[in-house]
Order: structure tokens, then C-alpha cells, then sequence
């Protein structure tokens, strides 16, 4: 995914008020807030004084024109705008890259099953039934190993209970969590933060749900996935 405009290069000060980050613009030293798209903890994903990489809007109905869209802590980009995890997983379901999900006529978003809305519906392969895939953005490193959720997630529970319904049901259904970072060399659940989590993941892989790791690539213009992970429940 290319953004519009190259990102702008700043300073993280601090975050706040879970929308709200104080940060320092490097060329001209100008100070002010931007908005962080991220209902997360962000657990070590920003320090005072990171390196940062910020969008601008133009539409002047914005209070705040600028969005926090990237941070840096010395080793990899960390993708915080979590607004654009479907985007990126669309684009790359789309291209081929995430070669299990290759080869459908018709990619369908935010498609409702029983209490629960689904992140896409997947129809008209010649193989597979209607798939339905849940994705989750990941930007939490544990020594290496990206983890998720980073803080107790119900909603996450209860989407990973919908994908066992699905399956059980005679349909495929696929859990995709999306690496915005390029620091990690595989992905587990966060035992420890959401053990229910994680106690429902495995529940899910047991029943059939099938389970991807896809990292991306991330830069000053673009965020892209570009290849599956190792994962360890």
C-alpha cells in the first residue's frame, strides 16, 4: 500500500489520551499533536524521542491534520495506523502474495455473521467454500516473536469463536494477522497478556480454522506484506 505523499519525518514526544501524540516535525522543529489511529496499548512500539513518520491531510475540517502513521526504534518501522491493516491485507489478498487465499472471483468487506462482523468474505473459487477471514493488526515484539493481543481483547474472543462456527459449519474460515513490523522472525498468541486468547486460537486450529502470519515491509512510502511467517501456538 503506496501512500499518497511521502511521509514526513518528525519526533515522538509522547502519546496520550490513546488518539493523541506530541511530536517534533525533524526540518522545521515545529512542535504540535497528531492523531494516533491506534486503540492499542502500543507496548513497545514508541519512546520519547523515536524516530516517527507522519501523513498530512489536506481536508480542512480536520482538527488535526496530522496522523501518526509509523515509529522507529533503531532496528525496524512499526506500522501504528491500524486503520489501515484491511487495506494492506486486501491489497495483498488481491495480488497473490498471500497464496492461500489466491484464486477467488469476489472479495466482499465487513460481512456479517451471526453477532459478529467479519473483516472479509471470499467467494467463487473453484476449490474452497465461501471463506470468511478475520485480521488483526500486530505490532506487539517479545524477544523477537510477535504477539497478540497486547492487552485483554473480548472482541478478539468472540471473533475467533465466529471462526469456529464458520468452519463447523462447512465453510473456510481463516484468522490473518498482519506483522507491521520488521523486527520479529515468527508470531505466537500473547499467553501471558490474554491467556482466554490464546486457549481459543488453539481451540480454533484444532477445529480447522487456519491461521496466517504475514510480515510487512515499511518505509516512507509504502507499507507492503511480503512474506509468511512461522507460527508457534
Amino acid at each position: 500500500m503506496k501512500f499518497s505523499n511521502k511521509l514526513i519525518q518528525a519526533t515522538i514526544q509522547k502519546r496520550y489520551k490513546r488518539f493523541l501524540a506530541d511530536v517534533t516535525i525533524s526540518d522545521s522543529g515545529e512542535q504540535l499533536t497528531a492523531h494516533v489511529p491506534n486503540t492499542g496499548a502500543m507496548t513497545n512500539c514508541w519512546a520519547p524521542d523515536w524516530p516517527a513518520l507522519l501523513s498530512k491531510s489536506d481536508n480542512p475540517k480536520r482538527k488535526l491534520p496530522y496522523t501518526l502513521e509509523m515509529t522507529h526504534n533503531g532496528k525496524s518501522y512499526i506500522g501504528v495506523n491500524t486503520s489501515l491493516t484491511n487495506k494492506i491485507a486486501k491489497e495483498a489478498i488481491e495480488t497473490g502474495i498471500i497464496t492461500e487465499l489466491n484464486d477467488y472471483g469476489e472479495i466482499k468487506a465487513e460481512q456479517k455473521y451471526g453477532d459478529s462482523r467479519l473483516d472479509f468474505k471470499l467467494s467463487g473459487h473453484k476449490k474452497f467454500a465461501d471463506t470468511f477471514v478475520e485480521v488483526k493488526n500486530v505490532t506487539l515484539n517479545d524477544y523477537s516473536t510477535a504477539i497478540f493481543p497486547d492487552a485483554v481483547t473480548t472482541r478478539g474472543q468472540k471473533h475467533l469463536q465466529e471462526l469456529i462456527k464458520i468452519k463447523n459449519e462447512g465453510y473456510r474460515a481463516v484468522m490473518l494477522y498482519i506483522i507491521a513490523r520488521e523486527d520479529i522472525n515468527k508470531f505466537s498468541p500473547a499467553k501471558n497478556i490474554d491467556p482466554e486468547y490464546s486457549r481459543l486460537l488453539q481451540k480454533a486450529f484444532a477445529n480447522g480454522v487456519e491461521i496466517l502470519a504475514y510480515q510487512c515491509k515499511l518505509n516512507q512510502n509504502e507499507i507492503k506484506v511480503y512474506k509468511r511467517i512461522e507460527i508457534c501456538l
